[in-house]
C-alpha cells in the first residue's frame, strides 16, 4: 500500500505525533536519526526533501568540508511507534541520503541496493524477495542497568512450557511488531538458552531490509521495558550455539512468477535453470562475501564446527549442514536459503547487495553450481571433504578482509565508498583484536612458560 505525503499529515492530526525521527543507516547498518519536532512547518520540510544533517559526522560518510547531506524520506516506511506517547507519540521514516548537489550519496548502502535493484531489472527480474531469520539472545541487566551474561531462562528449541519471563517478552515484541504492520509468521525459543527467533513474511527485498532495521529496534526496546538486554551478537557465551540470522531469497519475473521453480527440472529438485545459475553464483563468490555476513572479529566463534553454524561451502536440498540449502517448499515459496550470516550483520543491504550480485553473475555468466552434498559434511573427515570438493569459510575476520579485497564483483556490488571505508574499518577492528591478550592465553600460558 502506498502511503501519500495526505496520509502522513492526517496521522501527525489523529495520532497526535509530536516528534519525527528521520532514520537512515552508516555504512556499519548502525541506525541514525534525526529527531525533529511534528510542527507544521517541519513536517513541510521533511515531505519536501528538505532535512539536512552534517554527515562528516558519520563515521565513514563524508569530510567536513562536504558535510550538509539531505535526508529524502521513503513514504511507504512511515511508522508510529506504539511506546513512549506519555508527551505526544513519536513516529518514524526511513530515508534515503543525498548530496548537497541533490545526487544519491555513494556510501549510502539503502542507495547502493536500489543500484542493484535496476541491474536486477535490466536482466529481466522484477523482483528480488528476502526473508530473514534473526537470532537474538536476552539477558538479564545487573543494578545499574548494564547487560550481563546472565540469562533468564532454561529453555530449549521449540519449549512450550512457560519457562521464563523471557516468553512473555518475545510475545509482546510480536505483538508490537503486528501492530506496526509487520506479518510474523513464527517465533520460538531456539536451542541455546536465553535464545530466541522471530521470523517475519516474506518481502521485497528493499521492505525486508528497511524491516530488519526497525525489528532490531523493536527487539531491544521491549526487552528493557521487561528488564532485559536484547543482543544481536554472533557469540556472546562459549559452549553454546551462536545467533544466526539465515537469509531466504527468491527472484520473481515480470509476470509474478517465482523464477526459481521449474516443474520439469530434470534433475528432480523442480528447480528451474535461473535457481541453479543463481545458486552458481552464490556458491563462486561464497569465501570472498563472508567478510560481509560475518563482518566482526566475534562472528568466526560462531563459525566453528560442532554448533550448527555451516562452516564448509557446499548447498544440499533438506540437509542443514551445508552452506546453502533449498527448504522443501517448491511453487511460489521455491528459495535458497544462505545460512551462515548472523546478525551482526548490521546492515542487512549490504548482505542483499552482495547476495544480489553474486547471482546475477552466476545468471549473466552462466555459472554451474556444483553436485549437492546430501550427506551430513560435521561427520566428515578432512579428507572427505576435500575429495568432495567442499572448501572451509574463512576462520578469522582477517582472511575474510583478504579475500573480499580479491573480489572484483562483491566490490562493484558496494560501490567504492562502502568497501573502502567498511575494509579500512575492519582492519582496525582486526588490529585491535590481534593485539589484545585475553584471558584464554594467561590462563594457557602464564604458568607454563
Amino acid at each position: 500500500m502506498t502511503i501519500t505525503a495526505a496520509d502522513i499529515r492526517r496521522e501527525v492530526k489523529e495520532k497526535n505525533v509530536t516528534f519525527l525521527r528521520l532514520m537512515f543507516s552508516d555504512i556499519a547498518g548502525t541506525l541514525k536519526n534525526v529527531e525533529i519536532p511534528a510542527t507544521d512547518e517541519q513536517l513541510n520540510k521533511v515531505l519536501a526533501n528538505k532535512a539536512m544533517f552534517d554527515g562528516s559526522s558519520i563515521e565513514g560518510f563524508v569530510r567536513i568540508n562536504e558535510s550538509d547531506m539531505f535526508l529524502h524520506p521513503d513514504l511507504d516506511t512511515w511508522t508510529v511507534f506504539p511506546w513512549g506517547s506519555e508527551n505526544g507519540a513519536v513516529a518514524g521514516l526511513i530515508c534515503d541520503i543525498y548530496t548537497a548537489e541533490g545526487e544519491p550519496f555513494a556510501g549510502d548502502p539503502r542507495g547502493n541496493l536500489k543500484r542493484a535493484l535496476r541491474h536486477m531489472e535490466k536482466v529481466g527480474f522484477k523482483s528480488f524477495n528476502l526473508g530473514p531469520e534473526p537470532e537474538f539472545f536476552l539477558f538479564k541487566l545487573d543494578e545499574k542497568g548494564e547487560a550481563t551474561l546472565e540469562v533468564n531462562d532454561r529453555g530449549g528449541y521449540f519449549d512450550l512450557a512457560p519457562t521464563d519471563l523471557a516468553d512473555n517478552t518475545r510475545r509482546e515484541i510480536v505483538n508490537v511488531l503486528t501492530e506496526m504492520g509487520f506479518e510474523v509468521e513464527a517465533s520460538h525459543h531456539e536451542v541455546a538458552v536465553g535464545q530466541h527467533e522471530i521470523d517475519f513474511k516474506y518481502a521485497d527485498v528493499l521492505k525486508a531490509c528497511d524491516n530488519i532495521q526497525i525489528f532490531k529496534l523493536v527487539v531491544k526496546t521491549i526487552a528493557r521495558k521487561h528488564g532485559l538486554y536484547a543482543t544481536f551478537m554472533a557469540k556472546p557465551k562459549f559452549g553454546i550455539n551462536g545467533s544466526g540470522m539465515h537469509c531466504n531469497m527468491s527472484l520473481f519475473d515480470y509476470d509474478g512468477n517465482n523464477a526459481f521453480y521449474d516443474t520439469e527440472d530434470p534433475k528432480g529438485m523442480q528447480l528451474s535453470e535461473t535457481a541453479y545459475y543463481f545458486l552458481g553464483g552464490l556458491m563462486k563468490h561464497a569465501y570472498n562475501y563472508t567478510a560481509i555476513m560475518n563482518p566482526t572479529v566475534n562472528s568466526y566463534k560462531r563459525l566453528v564446527p560442532g554448533y550448527e553454524a555451516p562452516v564448509y561451502i557446499a548447498w544440499a536440498g533438506r540437509n542443514r549442514s551445508p552452506l546453502i540449502r533449498v527448504p522443501a517448499s517448491r511453487g511460489m515459496g521455491t528459495r535458497l536459503e544462505l545460512r551462515s550470516v548472523d546478525p551482526t550483520a548490521t546492515h542487512i543491504t549490504c548482505i542483499c547487495l552482495s547476495l544480489l550480485e553474486a547471482g546475477l553473475d552466476g545468471i549473466e555468466n552462466k555459472i554451474e553450481a556444483p553436485a549437492p552434498v546430501e550427506s551430513n559434511i560435521y561427520v566428515m573427515t578432512e579428507g572427505e571433504r576435500k575429495e568432495a570438493g567442499i572448501r572451509d569459510l574463512p576462520s578469522t575476520l582477517h582472511n575474510a578482509v583478504k579475500a573480499l579485497q580479491e573480489d572484483e564483483v562483491v566490490k562493484a556490488a558496494l560501490g567504492e565508498h562502502i568497501f573502502v571505508n567498511f575494509v579500512e574499518a575492519k582492519k582496525i577492528e582486526w588490529s585491535s583484536y590481534a593485539a589484545f591478550v585475553s584471558q584464554w592465553e594467561v590462563d594457557n600460558y602464564l604458568d607454563l612458560y
